[in-house]
């Protein structure tokens, strides 16, 4: 779990520097949306002084408004449950993507303060027009350290482009959760997962709210 840990850190750091926005563009390519909203976000990360200081309340604001519209929920928990989603009732679905979902928000939201001087550099972008499914492909810059790879699986909706799955170092976020979720059905089903997921995600909302007190204190 301490591996998972870190790679979820790793991970939802750096997406949430590619999947911010004012707004939604519909009609621009993935490679340049994904780099026109990085920027906007680092900016926003850097400068603002309670994101820096740790205010879970402001992080949480920012990850709702700003990345949360460019993540397409359903898909990465029906990937990451695999063959079980199809087992799923309809209710349990809902309420197993409700419950990631909250999960990925609160694992940005401890995550996105750490951010301080990451640059993305892209790599060559290639897809055919007609695509509806494209991967863009980064690496991060740190002053310290090697580059870190950091590429997105993205589906063209209706919406507009939508991030389903990252891939950080060669590992995909789909393929690491799915391991976990098929171990924790196998011992207790869908319901059991959901609880777990549900215990998991009131934790987080504890520790969130501890946080936001000591900075609101302290500041």
């Amino acid at each position: 779990m301490k591996i998972l840990n870190k790679f979820l850190v790793a991970v939802v750091t750096f997406a949430a520097l590619a999947f911010a926005a004012t707004a939604q563009a519909t009609d621009e390519a993935p490679d340049a949306l994904v780099k026109r909203i990085s920027q906007e976000v680092l900016e926003i990360a850097k400068a603002d002084r309670e994101i820096q200081g740790g205010n879970q309340k402001r992080v949480l604001e920012l990850v709702e408004s700003k990345i949360l519209p460019y993540v397409d929920f359903q898909r990465m928990t029906a990937l990451a449950a695999a063959r079980h989603w199809r087992e799923a009732t309809p209710e349990q679905q809902k309420q197993l993507t409700a419950e990631f979902r909250s999960l990925l928000i609160y694992t940005y939201s401890g995550a996105i303060s750490q951010i301080k001087d990451q640059k993305l550099d892209f790599k060559p972008f290639r897809a055919a027009p007609t695509d509806t499914e494209v991967e863009v492909r980064s690496q991060v810059l740190q002053a310290r350290g090697e580059p870190i790879q950091l590429n997105y699986r993205l589906q063209k909706t209706a919406a507009g482009w939508k991030i389903y799955d990252i891939n950080v170092l060669g590992a995909w976020l789909v393929e690491t959760y799915k391991g976990n979720f098929a171990a924790e059905i196998g011992k207790s089903g869908i319901d059991g997962l959901i609880k777990v997921l549900s215990d998991k995600n009131k934790r987080l909302a504890e520790g969130a709210a501890k946080t936001s007190a000591k900075t609101a204190k302290s500041s």
